[in-house]
């Protein structure tokens, strides 16, 4: 079965072509990091511009990466949500007027999903029920993820999610955008333990996270002391622009690593998955590693370049959706949800 995925959930205009949920024909993404650089995070005004910009020229170079027509299609699947309106409205459009003038099925995908099914695109397939982390600038959320292809929400964020601590501390420190991978690039080698930001973890049981008391302690840091000074123009025994980057990183890891293995210990399962763009921390994802080792569970991270938006986990989601209820009716009639 051959899906063409689309997803304009945020700020990427993605298309891709896959075969029975695996096979990848194609997968295309038009980055709008470019424009909303200068803003240090994501106008959504803009991102429903761009979308509308690329996604033609997008679906078309998918079409013809995997050198298939239209009419080769049996199905296509959009994402529908949750997301910002007015890009989801492009994609789900775009979908919409493909299935109605090809004729074909069209599968609407819950963007969450599409990351949960991006687990399924590592080099071994995660086996079923397994924890998975969902972890991105929109959503922090655990899951069990079951055997029948559904999910059940074991605990979300009360607030920020990690990614948008990330975006809003980088903006901070003004050193640009997206966030995570700027503070990333910054921490790599430096000291993680010179700044003791502080850890929501709530009551021992608990599985919800919070990061907006991380991401004030951060502020008040710099409204304190200022933004510090890089490795190579600060005085000696201070606190570097890459000490502070390594400790709020820590920070992060630390909590989503510690609920990632309490969910596992909870649900009693020895498989865990992280998904989304966070997912894709070099510093998450070894401490990750390193902690499921520690207690004989096993991991599945799918390739960095699925963490982040892509069209593939949307097809690929769209393909068990399919296995599991077949063509349903009144899809053209489908809405875009921001929530």
């Amino acid at each position: 079965m051959v899906i063409l995925g689309i997803e304009t959930s945020c700020d990427e205009t993605a298309a891709a072509v896959v075969r029975d949920g695996k096979e990848i024909l194609s997968g295309v993404i038009a980055s709008q990091v470019p424009v909303h650089s200068p803003f240090g995070g994501v106008v959504p005004e803009l991102a429903s511009r761009m979308h509308l910009e690329y996604i033609i020229p997008i679906i078309e170079r998918a079409l013809g990466e995997a050198s298939i027509s239209g009419a080769d299609l049996d199905a296509i699947a959009v994402t529908q949500g949750p997301g910002l309106v007015g890009a989801l409205l492009v994609g789900v459009s775009a979908a919409k007027a493909m299935a109605y003038a090809l004729g074909k099925p069209l599968i609407a995908v819950n963007h969450l999903d599409g990351h949960i099914q991006a687990a399924f695109l590592a080099d071994e397939m995660p086996r079923e029920p397994f924890i998975c982390l969902v972890v991105s600038g929109g959503h922090t959320a655990l899951y069990r993820a079951d055997a029948e292809g559904g999910s059940h929400l074991l605990g979300a964020t009360r607030d920020d999610a990690a990614g948008e601590a990330f975006d809003k501390v980088a903006k901070i420190l003004g050193i640009g955008y997206p966030g995570g991978v700027a503070i990333e690039r910054l921490a790599c080698g430096a000291n993680a333990q010179a700044i003791n930001f502080p850890r929501s973890r709530f009551d021992k049981d608990s599985l919800e996270f919070s990061f907006s008391g991380l991401k004030t302690a951060a502020a008040n840091f710099v409204r304190t002391h200022g933004v510090p000074g890089s490795a190579d123009s600060g005085p000696a025994g201070t606190v570097t622009l890459e000490d502070f980057a390594a400790s709020f990183q820590e920070a992060v890891a630390d909590v989503l690593v510690e609920k990632s293995i309490l969910a596992a210990r909870q649900c009693g399962l020895s498989n865990i998955a992280a998904v989304g763009g966070v997912a894709a921390n070099g510093r998450l994802r070894e401490r990750l590693a390193r902690e499921a080792a520690a207690q004989n569970l096993r991991l599945y991270l799918p390739p960095v370049k699925f963490c982040t938006d892509n069209a593939v986990m949307i097809a690929a989601a769209a393909y068990r959706t399919w296995q599991r209820f077949g063509p349903q009716p009144g899809m053209l009639e489908i809405d875009a949800f921001s929530r």
